[in-house]
């Protein structure tokens, strides 16, 4: 066991007015298994960069153990698995990386395969088990659940729950909660660390957040009832202020022998109307204090349109080919009005085509090939959301006008999902991988449609925002058709599963 220092240390981009740490200082122990949250472009990555030396920083960072960072990049997917292994630990014994794939449920035989041959699912577990052959590293893990299915997720959570040493970020709650034991939180105003997962965390977050709101609003009555008490004090000291130079403002007298006393009443009330200013900005001060870390869950808003008729759409025997390789065959099913309808299987059984065969060459720009029937409600409207973020370029004004939605609901809908306003004058290609999907999701959110269609519309979202899309789809039960391996979101909302 050693620690990793964080002492006093601050950075900012030199592009950006405002820093994205700034004295920051904690301790890390190495044997600890640490989640680490924060909403989108809070610094997650970029702290990650900074233990590994990337950017300089102003303050101290110091450890006994060097940082290794997954995941990790495959330039040529073409060699077979066993190399890409040699690029990332050369002379590594190779009954270790089997014993390590086999607690990842992942075959030896895949070795000896191109690695462009292994689903996204294998690929993500071979780069996990080469990651923890290194010896006195600390590991920096950064979303390794995207695109793993909910099974390999269960896996991989298991495979970690059995190691030590190595910070997470991952937004999948269940996820966190099999494998983290201490939560790194970067919140609106500090950071923190508590013991416990993120169910822990969030409960302690939750009670603290309840305890701020009681203590503003009891506060708030304060500060009135001393902003009242203040005015009466102060118009007590003028009074007496003027009857001390021998002028009662009641009376037509004037009395040069009632100005001691006079003298003293006025020092009384101005000392009791400074007492009251200075209780009122303890007040006031206090309550600067609180409500600082309590994020934004905004409501947001969904348009859905409703069809003239119950059943949306129909897939009878359709099987689907890619390059004359059936990927999935015989599938059934039908979207009533209403539902939210989740398409579960593993990574590779055909779920993402699925999607674009129902939503058509015209909104997801691939055409399919496949045998079976397709039947698609007359004018029926969809919204497609891909679960690619490769081809977002541009100005937010130009995506919208693509996409004919409003460019100030978009905006709104942004920043209910904690985008900075001076985001919206930025590239679009130089946003954070979740600052992306939410461009994608708030867009859709934008359209007005009958049915809704979503492949893994999570993937890099913080787990704040999960949350508040959530309660959207709660609260408005669109016609949903999704894809979503984050195991407590597809629980909450789907009302249908449909396997492959």
């Amino acid at each position: 066991m050693s620690l990793i220092n964080v002492i006093n240390v601050t950075f900012g981009y030199e592009e950006s007015y405002e820093d994205v740490f700034e004295n920051v200082s904690f301790q890390i122990d190495t044997d600890w298994k640490l989640g680490f949250i924060g909403r989108n472009g809070r610094g997650k990555t970029t702290f990650l960069n900074l233990l590994l030396g990337k950017y300089e920083y102003k303050g101290k960072i110091s450890a006994s153990v060097s940082f290794e960072y997954f995941p990790y990049v495959v330039e040529d997917k073409g060699q077979l698995t066993k190399k890409v292994i040699e690029h990332i630990y050369a002379g590594y014994e190779e009954w270790k990386i089997v014993k390590e794939l086999s607690l990842l449920q992942v075959k030896e035989e895949v070795l000896y395969r191109p690695f462009h041959t292994l689903s996204q699912g294998e690929q993500t577990k071979v780069l996990l088990a080469a990651l923890f052959l290194k010896e006195n590293q600390f590991l920096l893990i950064d979303e390794p659940t995207n695109h793993l299915d909910k099974e390999a997720r269960k896996v991989v959570g298991a495979y970690l729950n059995s190691k030590k040493g190595f910070i997470l970020v991952s937004h999948d709650r269940a996820f966190m909660d099999d494998c983290v034991d201490h939560i790194l939180s970067i919140n609106k105003q500090n950071i923190e660390i508590q013991k416990g997962n993120f169910s822990s965390w969030y409960a302690n977050k939750e009670r603290q957040d309840e305890f701020e709101r009681e203590q503003n609003s009891k506060l708030s009555k304060d500060i009135k009832r001393l902003e009242a008490a203040a005015k009466r004090s102060e118009k007590w000291s003028d009074t007496a202020e003027k009857r001390k130079i021998g002028f009662d403002p009641t009376r037509v007298e004037k009395s040069i022998s009632r100005r001691p006393k006079e003298g003293a009443k006025a020092k009384k009330a101005m000392k009791r109307a400074k007492a009251f200013e200075q209780r009122q900005n303890d007040a006031i001060n206090e309550k600067k204090g609180l409500l600082q870390n309590i994020e934004s869950q905004d409501c947001l808003e969904l348009r859905p349109l409703k069809y003239h008729t119950d059943i949306l759409l129909e897939l009878k025997e359709v099987s689907i080919f890619y390059d004359k390789k059936e990927i999935c065959d015989n599938i059934n099913f039908r979207i009533a009005q209403g539902e939210q309808v989740l398409l579960a299987g593993r990574n590779g059984c055909g779920k993402s085509s699925i999607l674009k065969l129902i939503c058509g060459e015209k909104l997801c720009g691939e055409r399919i090939s496949y045998t079976g029937e397709v039947r698609i409600g007359s004018q029926l409207k969809i919204s497609y959301m891909s679960q690619d973020t490769s081809k977002l370029h541009g100005t937010l004004e130009a995506y919208a006008a693509a996409y004919g939605v409003e460019i100030t609901l978009l905006k709104t809908l942004l920043r209910k999902l904690d985008f900075e306003r001076s985001q919206f004058d930025k590239e679009i290609s130089s946003y954070s991988e979740g600052q992306k999907k939410k461009v994608l999701i708030a867009r859709s959110l934008c359209e007005r449609a009958h049915l809704y269609v979503w492949d893994e519309p999570l993937n890099y979202i913080d787990v704040i925002s999960r949350m508040q899309i959530e309660n959207l789809l709660l609260q408005y039960r669109p016609t949903l058709l999704f894809v979503e391996h984050d195991t407590a979101f597809a629980e909450k909302i789907a009302g249908k599963e449909i396997r492959m």
